[in-house]
């Protein structure tokens, strides 16, 4: 077993503990992180790398695992409103361009986590669609009556793109592990929050399935794409949007972060289910 140092935080040393396996061949490896807004980290302090519109966090949970595990080498070229793709186009943001993302998986990669898929279902819009709903019906589903199926159907639509992301990654980087990251907990299953979380009370359970139907369409290309699926919406459970211990922040933001995305603990919090999948934990140092 390996001890790495690295991150310090709230004044207590941390380290990871590797065992012989995944974490080990991470350390001293090549670590790319692939993604989009909720791989990136808009607005969690502070913003790194280029193009400055991608909004990158170095307290991402890539950044916070490449800090962890202390990677030779690590690459971040997650960006906000990515699609799947731009995993293989120029992405054109507000003052430049991001590159294919994928051009930074080459043949000596041995890490590779990626977080992409909400924005081919167009899930922010979706959100906003909803809350505008709620204004006039608080209690009822109009979300549920105006979408019906047919997010289903983007689900279905986005899983070969998915695939199609996992087949070119393992291309170029034939020994690398990838890690195919899912979307954190929203909402509760039940009950909601409105004002502060602005959606109609029947609507909950709706978005609620919505997400774990994406995130299940995700687990099912990792199994089929040789790829590990990192369950980042089962340990949000009471941090959601309306929870007073969030992860994520609602349309009225608390902490800094983007709204409706993760913030700084969110983004912790899939940092380290990105180690538990590797075999790797956090410990303290002291």
């Amino acid at each position: 077993m390996s001890l790495v140092p690295a991150l310090f935080a709230g004044g207590s040393a941390r380290a990871v503990t590797a065992a012989d396996g995944p974490a080990r061949e991470v350390t001293g490896g090549r670590y790319v992180a692939l993604g989009d807004s909720f791989t990136a980290g808009p607005f969690i302090p502070h913003r790194h790398g280029s193009p400055i519109a991608c909004l990158r966090s170095d307290h991402n949970y890539p950044s916070l695992v490449a800090r962890m595990l202390q990677p030779a080498s690590f690459t971040d070229v997650s960006c906000s409103a990515a699609t799947t793709e731009d995993l293989s186009r120029s992405q054109s943001v507000l003052f430049g361009h991001n590159i294919p993302q994928l051009d930074a998986v080459t043949r000596d990669t041995t890490l590779v986590t990626i977080g992409i898929g909400g924005n081919d279902i167009g899930y922010s819009r979706i959100v906003l669609t909803c809350a505008a709903f709620s204004l006039v019906d608080h209690h009822g589903a109009p979300c549920e009556r105006y979408y019906g199926t047919t997010l289903d159907e983007r689900i279905a639509a986005t899983a070969p793109k998915v695939a199609a992301i996992l087949r070119a990654v393992h291309a170029r980087a034939p020994r690398a592990r990838v890690l195919l990251v899912g979307y954190p907990r929203m909402l509760p299953s039940r009950a909601g929050c409105w004002p502060n979380v602005p959606t109609a009370s029947g609507d909950i359970p709706f978005l609620d399935r919505f997400e774990r139907r994406l995130n299940e369409m995700l687990a099912a290309e990792a199994r089929l794409g040789d790829a590990r699926f990192v369950d980042a919406y089962t340990t949000g459970r009471r941090h959601d949007m309306c929870s007073a211990d969030r992860w994520v922040e609602g349309i009225l933001v608390k902490n800094p972060a983007a709204p409706v995305h993760p913030n700084a603990k969110g983004m912790q919090a899939v940092a380290d289910r990105v180690l538990a999948v590797l075999g790797a934990s956090r410990v303290s140092a002291g």
